[in-house]
């Protein structure tokens, strides 16, 4: 079994002020780039999105920046988007969070992460507990989801919930 990067998307958010604090980055190719905030979006997408059968995100995008694949996953073209946020205030369910979609696209490399990582400047940088290193595979159980082979998500899938209601 080898490393693996798990986010915890409920530990990025201050619960006292309700903002996002996804660690810095070492990314040098374009100054303010928030690497961790990519992964953060497509996890988002992927496990915290209801995927609306009518999407009205895709619908009030004004530069059609939204629309979904062919697994039925809402994706985002960032060099259509402005950054308007109309996305953020039609989601019936407000999955969708303004301090991750933006305008700007940032980028993560990874850090060359490998299984003789021990730490990421994100996750010295990001609030305690948001971003570790794991040596565990997806366990759907603990909610915890596989985003790719480096990734997993810590989050808990809306229609799991409303199954144990």
């Amino acid at each position: 079994m080898s490393k693996k990067i798990l986010i915890d998307l409920a530990k990025f958010r201050d619960p006292k002020d309700g903002n996002y604090n996804f660690g810095e980055c070492i990314y040098n190719f374009h100054p303010n780039n928030i690497g961790m905030k990519d992964i953060v979006e497509k996890a988002m997408i992927l496990f915290t999105c209801r995927q609306c059968e009518d999407s009205p995100c895709i619908l009030v995008c004004p530069e059609e920046a939204l629309e979904k694949n062919d697994d039925g996953f809402i994706v985002r073209a960032t060099n259509l988007c402005i950054g308007c946020q109309s996305c953020v205030a039609v989601c019936p369910f407000g999955s969708i969070m303004n301090e991750v979609f933006t305008s700007k696209k940032s980028i993560c490399d990874l850090c060359d992460f490998n299984d003789n990582t021990e730490s990421l400047k994100c996750m010295e940088t990001a609030p305690k507990g948001a971003i570790t290193i794991v040596d565990f595979d997806e366990n759907k159980e603990e909610n915890i989801h596989k985003l790719n082979d480096n990734i997993l998500v810590k989050e808990f899938i809306w229609d799991k919930l409303m199954k144990n209601e």
